[in-house]
């Protein structure tokens, strides 16, 4: 009795392992695939954006014999958990910003490194390239994931603030929210702030009881958090495009068939090409609808600020050489 309930439970155990993968025998949708976001599920959002054209395009090729479980939000947990979780392939894919990436794989980090693009076009060429084949090869390596394309921020990072700032002063001195990441920390210090690393959700409150006077982010995401109820000034600085990179697990990927392995990277392949066209737009629209709700947006001569980030460049160099010849491809790409 003994032996024959053990029996039970590793077979029980085994079909639940194997669920995600398992197809029937009408070809039915017993393929399934998690897939993790920690932003919100709509047209504010840029992983939404991918990850709606994937799944249109994906079910157009294979029908019903994949079924994407789609998690917004951090449904799963946060980012720096999901990052563990799709390397040992308990969760299938993740859509995110490159930023976490450099917690596994330090060189990707190179990609938040202020100005390295001119715009959004540049990320594109560059990535499609040599700088963005050797970064995938890196994180192939060290994390054990397929990047399945570079897809685009909904436009570049610019800083909003409740003070009103002056020319000359520029951001000497105002404590800017940043994201917790070292080259985001480091650009925003050598442009003269004080870089100020907070939770998302605690950005608002911080804004609102002088803990920070600003923050740095793409015009979208300050729609959709509410960010210019209490930062009415934008000053397009345009210091960062770092890009949205999805992912597959190896261990997911290489257990789908050949036949829907090919469909998934046709997907991503057209996902990551729609993404990039809606970018544009959606930041202008977030800008357009800023402005109705009384930002003043003001452009700002960003020559200095580029001169004054180069030498973060240099050290970062140094602290990772293998990301001199990804430098030198973006350059050479733009």
């Amino acid at each position: 009795m003994i032996a024959s309930r053990r029996t039970v439970l590793k077979s029980t155990l085994a079909v639940a392992m194997a669920a995600p993968f398992i197809r029937s025998g009408n070809a039915a949708a017993a393929l399934r695939l998690r897939i993790s976001s920690s932003l919100t599920d709509d047209a504010n959002s840029s992983h939404f954006l991918w990850f709606d054209r994937f799944r249109s395009t994906l079910a157009a090729s294979v029908g019903d014999a994949v079924t994407l479980n789609y998690f917004p939000n951090n449904q799963l947990g946060k980012e720096s958990d999901i990052v563990q979780q799709v390397k040992i392939g308990a969760v299938d894919m993740m859509i995110s910003g490159s930023s976490i990436w450099a917690t596994v794989a330090p060189e990707i980090g190179v990609l938040d490194l202020g100005y390295l693009f001119a715009d959004a076009g540049h990320v594109g060429r560059a990535l499609d390239g040599t700088a963005g084949q050797t970064l995938a090869g890196i994180l192939a390596q060290r994390a054990s994931v397929r990047i399945l394309g570079y897809a685009y921020s909904l436009g570049a990072r610019n800083v909003y603030t409740r003070p009103v700032l002056t020319p000359a002063a520029g951001l000497k001195g105002v404590k800017i929210r940043v994201l917790p990441v070292p080259n985001f920390i480091a650009t925003l210090e050598a442009m003269g702030a004080v870089a100020t690393p907070i939770p998302l959700g605690e950005v608002y409150a911080a804004l609102q009881t002088g803990v920070v006077d600003g923050l740095e982010q793409d015009a979208p995401t300050v729609l959709a958090g509410k960010f210019y109820e209490v930062a009415k000034n934008c000053y397009r600085t345009r210091h960062i495009f770092n890009p949205v990179i999805p992912v597959i697990s190896n261990r997911a990927f290489d257990r789908l068939p050949a036949d829907i392995g090919t469909a998934v990277q046709a997907a991503a392949k057209a996902a990551t090409e729609h993404q990039r066209a809606q970018a544009a737009e959606t930041e202008a629209r977030a800008f357009a609808d800023l402005a109705s709700r009384g930002v003043t947006v003001t452009d700002v001569d960003t020559a200095a600020y580029r001169a004054a980030v180069e030498p973060v460049w240099a050290r970062f160099v140094a602290q990772q050489p293998a990301t001199a010849p990804v430098i030198d491809a973006v350059r050479a790409s733009a």
